[in-house]
């Protein structure tokens, strides 16, 4: 079971709880064990010191990924961790990449999912193992190749 708290820090249009929970039980899905997660959407000044305090990045980025830092005997709680996603960057990557808007939005809660449990994107061979997964679960959502169109994007974070 996924026991998700979405918080809303900005006015901005979002999906909603419905599809942010299918997005997530999609990702993971690998996991056997009861999981629990925040997603708190936030506007550019917040994401831009969220990014500035913990990855001494002076900008906003699309989503930030703080996996739960749990002591080795309580690892059996089903705490995951947090997504903090920058609504205005979802939508502005989404219109200058030509990519639809519900798509991406999906890309990047599944990206941080797949942080949360582990996954990362530091070397060529971890990058190549989390975007094929990415691929899989977007196909089964229906929607198209997120890497597919331009080889020089950055992966998010």
């Amino acid at each position: 079971m996924l026991e998700l708290d979405l918080q809303l820090a900005t006015d901005a249009p979002a999906p909603s709880e419905e599809q942010f929970r299918q997005w997530c039980t999609l990702a993971l899905r690998q996991r056997t064990a009861d999981s629990e997660l925040t997603i708190r959407l936030v506007d550019e000044p917040e994401g831009r010191e969220l990014n500035h305090t913990w990855r001494q990045k002076d900008y906003a980025t699309n989503v930030l990924s703080f996996p739960a830092d749990v002591p080795d005997e309580l690892l059996d709680i089903p705490l995951l961790g947090d997504l903090v996603i920058c609504v205005e960057v979802v939508e502005r990557e989404a219109k200058e990449q030509g990519k639809e808007l519900e798509a991406h939005w999906a890309h990047l809660v599944i990206h941080g999912c797949l942080h949360l449990l582990g996954y990362d994107h530091i070397d060529d061979e971890e990058a190549e193992e989390m975007e094929a997964l990415e691929r899989t679960l977007l196909a089964e959502l229906g929607h198209r190749d997120p890497y597919a169109d331009d080889e020089t994007e950055t992966t998010p974070n």
